[in-house]
């Protein structure tokens, strides 16, 4: 038998001779192969959902970017509750089970039938083979080791890392710690609890006709979008690409905060993308019109408002029979908020104004940054907030604007509240680029938006969204608190 370093920690004395660590290291695989280990089986829930988490790194059991597709590797991620990182059990006679995936209802599996140490543990399509079954055995500290019936190795943490993605493979039995996990049952599961999306950048949602849909940056060719006749149901939605760029060579690659709105009984969409996957110097907004009756299209290309100017983050503002984009461009050292009129929602005419511009130091960490605006309407007055401060440090945050005067075009229409309207808190970081949306009965008003698990995340893939009722001060002007915890149980909005 050999015995691996990375698994076998033996610990000599000092002084200790080479024959002697080595007849020590000769005993213990003689008591590895003369005597394993065989405790009671563990009882699992078959009715019940866990996440799966190493003692090692504190981290849990992840299938890969959320696929769904079968091959996608076993790795070990930050706690994020999301249907990727819940399993469940299912029986297959005679001690053994399959793990079964929540997101995509597969299993997890020895790939190719390897039977080797650190072979990939992959999500199959459920075949019932014994690669897909596993013994799940009750250890004395009541953690649990996952034995495979066909290669009869233990799932294993790869060399004891503590770092996010490290996969997950297969190796002898030998009871360390790496081949130990915690199952932790995941309670409320059908509970709303932030956050409703790992990998959510730049989120826009809407209640429309029965239905909550959810549309976050992709970074790639595409646009994306999930619907749910429930909020909390949004986390385990299955994502459908509602538009394909990848044969534009002017608009293929990055593509970022999609939006959606409803304009005279049409369906409009519009997201940023420009020319390249490393260079965002080409981006600018682009406007969808759809041909169906839902956010979800399907869409015709319109054409891009602003083609000769570097330009992102769209929204529209509807106001006094008028329509208006609101977007994001750099003057001089500020990226400011703008806004220019429209003749139809892809079509701009005249000079477009600037509404905000980053002054105070609240909007200045990292960056001189204004950008993300989206409008909020309530009691007569229009409110617009936006984002601050650089998205690669903790301090983005959401800033407010009121229009107070009677011309949106006109600056100096435009009061900014001095102090940021969400910032981060009850371990959320950078909450910022948000959207609004109403309760299904249309009582209430919602604030969605990103927020990272830790203050050294920033602009990538561990942004989440996230869910909060809006409150209303008594001057009139909105309360958005502070992030609710992950994990904390919210009240659904009205009418669902």
């Amino acid at each position: 038998m050999t015995i691996y370093a990375r698994h076998v920690h033996v610990r000599a004395r000092v002084g200790l001779s080479l024959a002697a660590l080595l007849a020590v290291i000769a005993m213990v695989a003689v008591a590895l192969v003369v005597a394993p280990r065989t405790p009671a089986r563990a009882a699992v829930d078959t009715g019940q959902w866990y996440l799966i988490q190493s003692p090692v790194s504190g981290m849990v059991l992840d299938i890969t970017d959320i696929s769904t597709e079968a091959g996608a590797g076993l790795q070990q991620w930050d706690r994020l509750d999301g249907a990727n990182q819940q399993f469940r059990f299912l029986d297959s006679g005679n001690g053994y089970h399959r793990i079964q995936a929540r997101h995509s209802s597969m299993v997890l599996d020895v790939y190719d039938w390897n039977a080797d140490n650190g072979a990939d543990i992959v999500q199959w399509d459920d075949v019932g083979g014994t690669n897909q079954q596993w013994q799940v055995r009750e250890n004395s500290d009541g953690t649990v080791t996952f034995l495979n019936r066909f290669s009869g190795k233990a799932l294993d943490l790869w060399e004891w890392s503590t770092e996010r993605g490290t996969r997950i493979s297969q190796y002898d039995d030998n009871g360390l710690d790496a081949q130990r996990w915690n199952l932790i049952p995941v309670s409320g599961a059908d509970e709303l609890t932030n956050p409703i999306r790992s990998n959510g950048a730049d989120p826009w949602l809407q209640y429309w006709d029965g239905y909550y849909y959810l549309s976050t940056t992709t970074w790639d060719s595409t646009v994306i979008m999930r619907r749910s006749p429930t909020l909390a149901g949004l986390k385990t939605a299955q994502d459908q690409v509602v538009w394909d760029d990848a044969g534009s060579t002017d608009r293929c690659c990055s593509h970022w905060a999609p939006e959606f709105h409803r304009i005279d009984g049409t369906w409009y969409l519009t997201y940023t993308s420009g020319n390249s996957q490393t260079n965002f110097d080409g981006q600018k907004i682009r406007v969808l019109r759809s041909t169906g009756d839902t956010p979800m299209g399907p869409y015709e290309f319109m054409g891009t408002p602003m083609p000769n100017r570097w330009n992102i983050d769209s929204s529209y503002l509807e106001l006094g029979g008028n329509l208006y984009l609101l977007f994001s461009e750099w003057i001089g050292a500020d990226q400011t908020n703008r806004i220019v009129r429209m003749s139809n929602p892809w079509t701009t005419t005249g000079s477009p104004a600037t509404i905000s511009t980053p002054t105070y130091s609240w909007e200045t960490q990292g960056a001189r940054v204004n950008e993300g605006a989206a409008v909020l309407k309530h009691d007569g007055r229009t409110f617009v907030s936006f984002s601050a401060s650089s998205c690669n440090t903790p301090d983005y945050k959401l800033g407010l604007l009121e229009l107070t005067g009677s011309d949106p075009m006109n600056p100096s229409a435009w009061t900014k509240q001095s102090t940021p309207a969400l910032q981060s808190g009850n371990g959320v970081y950078g909450t910022g680029h948000n959207g609004f949306f109403k309760s299904p009965d249309g009582t209430e008003d919602w604030l969605v938006y990103h927020g990272n698990p830790s203050s050294s995340d920033g602009c990538g893939d561990t942004r989440q969204t996230r869910v909060q009722k809006i409150t209303w001060n008594g001057d009139g002007t909105p309360n958005f608190g502070t992030p609710v915890p992950s994990g904390q149980v919210i009240t659904p909005p009205s009418g669902e």
